[in-house]
């Protein structure tokens, strides 16, 4: 199971954005430049955040984009399912929590298969939902430095 490179792209743009101080304005192409996004690729992914919540946009002269609400209320979840959509390993998964619906395998309520993957899909949406933007940057590694004291 892997991201897409849309949700990568988007969760490191908004990591980006995060370590600035609130209130700061990203244009596309710095965040481009820093990130080493492709810029037209980059366009799309900000415009689906803002769309979807995550972003604010302001045109014009020192305009750009700024995060919609402080790191630590965005979690991973949000930023994937808008990239991506919601988590399902597997089609049977989603059968397992919606009655009479039957599995890819014609089995009402889903298969073993669909139940053991809807437990890993529940505890990866809680882990994502548990972990926001700021959760991420805190596991940065600071710079150490050096003391001289005598």
């Amino acid at each position: 199971m892997k991201l897409s490179k849309k949700a990568e792209y988007a969760l490191r743009a908004l990591l980006a954005m995060a370590r600035a101080p609130a209130g700061t304005n990203f244009s596309i192409h710095d965040l481009a430049t820093g990130e080493h996004i492709p810029l037209k690729f980059l366009e799309q992914i900000l415009l689906a955040l803002r769309n979807g919540g995550l972003l604010r946009s302001k045109r014009g002269v020192g305009g750009g984009y700024q995060l919609q609400k402080p790191a630590a209320q965005i979690s991973l979840r949000e930023i994937i399912q808008l990239m991506d959509g919601p988590f399902e390993p597997v089609a049977c998964s989603a059968a397992v929590d919606k009655p009479g619906l039957s599995c890819a395998c014609g089995v009402p309520g889903g298969c073993g298969l669909g139940h053991a993957f809807a437990g890993l899909r529940n505890e990866v949406d809680a882990w994502l939902t548990a972990t926001t933007l700021e959760g991420v940057l805190a596991l940065e590694k600071k710079p150490e430095t050096l003391s001289f004291d005598i």
